[in-house]
């Protein structure tokens, strides 16, 4: 029986003729699905707090002024409030970043064989065979040591650090428009109706969103709709509940 030609250019062959897109199939990396779970948290986070908000209000005082105000305040805020923070964190996680790829620059300076040895080691974790890891840790290191460290010892791609300002407008984007659900909601809405028609809305939206993030993450749909709905709904709950017993006072 002839060898199997397992090289990337009858790979290329075999899925060109089963019609597979490889270059599509690339594309869908990891740091791309966790820009979009980070998406869908941002998005739910909106929906959640500003709807919240816009019924503990609501349950103070019903008028269209307080509703309207609630909402946008939420959406301001709370958007601006994503954005630093998650400026903050991925900053402080890029400079982490940076230290240990200066770290690991110095390590393979002063010791490289116990590196490489590192390396070999890592990759006999992943599956290969001492004298393929070997002959494989001497390639890459003989190709680019550092980028090799930084990849399978670190996770990291070397000038691809992630970026906090894209971060914090991602977010900040996300939060904004999940808060758009309640706002418009209220904006559409008859005053009277406003509560129960919120209620109904966002719980659809969170349904969306529970299974948008089960998806994404291969996770199964039902477990992800209920903690969004009975977390969603707890909220708006609780908020309403104080803010008619607070209007019962003023």
């Amino acid at each position: 029986m002839a060898d199997t030609d397992h090289s990337p250019a009858a790979r290329a062959a075999q899925a060109a003729a089963a019609g597979i897109d490889l270059a599509a199939e690339r594309a869908v990396t990891a740091d791309r699905l966790n820009w979009l779970r980070a998406g869908v948290l941002g998005a739910n986070d909106g929906i959640v707090s500003t709807a919240a908000l816009i019924l503990g209000v609501a349950g103070a005082s019903l008028t269209f002024d307080a509703l309207f105000t609630a909402g946008v305040a939420a959406l301001v805020s709370g958007a601006l409030s994503m954005a630093a923070g998650e400026y903050v964190s991925v900053s402080a996680q890029r400079d982490t970043e940076k230290a240990a790829v200066v770290s690991e620059r110095t390590m393979l300076a002063k010791f490289p064989e116990a590196e490489l040895e590192e390396l070999v080691a890592l990759l006999r974790e992943r599956g290969l065979s001492a004298e393929i890891a070997r002959a494989a840790a001497r390639e890459l290191t003989q190709h680019n040591a550092l980028a090799a460290h930084a990849d399978i010892e670190l996770g990291i791609e070397l000038g691809k650090y992630t970026d906090p300002l894209h971060a914090a407008l991602a977010s900040a984007l996300s939060f904004a428009i999940g808060a758009l659900v309640p706002l418009a909601v209220v904006l559409l809405s008859p005053l009277t109706m406003a509560v129960p028609v919120t209620v109904l809305a966002v719980l659809i939206a969170l349904t969306v969103t529970g299974v948008i993030a089960a998806q994404v993450g291969g996770a199964p749909w039902a477990p992800s709709i209920r903690r969004n709905v009975i977390g969603g709904g707890f909220a708006m709950a609780v908020t309403y509940g104080i803010g008619r017993l607070v209007g019962a006072y003023l």
